[in-house]
């Protein structure tokens, strides 16, 4: 998926969506923008549209996901749960790319969407090459024979770091495998987006 600038596109939604932009530097150049709109005009208050549509944005640039795919699966969630906003999340975060991600293989998600459909990864045994693949719980995740001494990886023992893991998957350095053991559970704390508000933006 092509995105445009990451750093304006960033600080037009006032969050550190990307990489780039999760940095000292972009929080100063945030705090310098909002001082500077508050010794001037007092801006009107957003419209909820306008508020629903930024947390839309900040969900679909997290996950590096389009807008045809988003859209999908909230009309899934919606089909499927009476509770949409957890089984969007779950959907969200069972994502190929994402459980990569998690797991500590790559730094970014961009990274792990790049693994993926490299066909680095195997699950359950079987090369996969479908980012958005749908990951379950007892899956098994596993560094494909073949690219275990590409560069990606070659390092992956000394570098890797087990802390920021969260507890619904697990990933074993030494073996190259990783699995997931429960499904993930959204955590508003810390989080970049509101996903009430994406629901409200596709229920209009």
């Amino acid at each position: 998926m092509k995105i445009g600038p990451k750093f304006k596109i960033a600080k037009r939604l006032g969050a550190p969506i990307f990489e780039k932009t999760q940095t000292a530097k972009f929080e100063l150049s945030v705090a310098r923008t909002a001082n500077q709109k508050r010794g001037g005009r007092r801006p009107g208050q957003a419209s909820d549209y306008k508020r629903q549509l930024t947390e839309k944005q900040k969900m679909r640039f997290t996950y590096g996901i389009s807008e045809k795919q988003l859209r999908r699966y909230v009309n899934e969630a919606v089909e499927k749960s009476n509770q949409p906003v957890a089984l969007l999340l779950e959907r969200l975060e069972t994502r190929l790319d994402n459980v990569i991600y998690r797991m500590g293989l790559a730094k970014t998600r961009r990274l792990a969407r790049q693994i993926a459909s490299h066909g680095h990864i195997c699950v359950n045994g079987k090369k996969m090459t479908i980012p958005s693949h749908r990951v379950k719980v007892g899956d098994v995740l596993s560094i494909r024979e073949g690219s275990r001494q590409t560069g990606l990886f070659i390092n992956l023992g000394e570098t890797y770091e087990a802390t920021a893991v969260p507890e619904w998957v697990t990933y074993d350095v030494k073996k190259m495998e990783g699995s997931m053991k429960a499904l993930p559970v959204y955590n508003p704390v810390g989080s970049l987006f509101d996903p009430e508000q994406v629901m409200e933006y596709y229920s209009r």
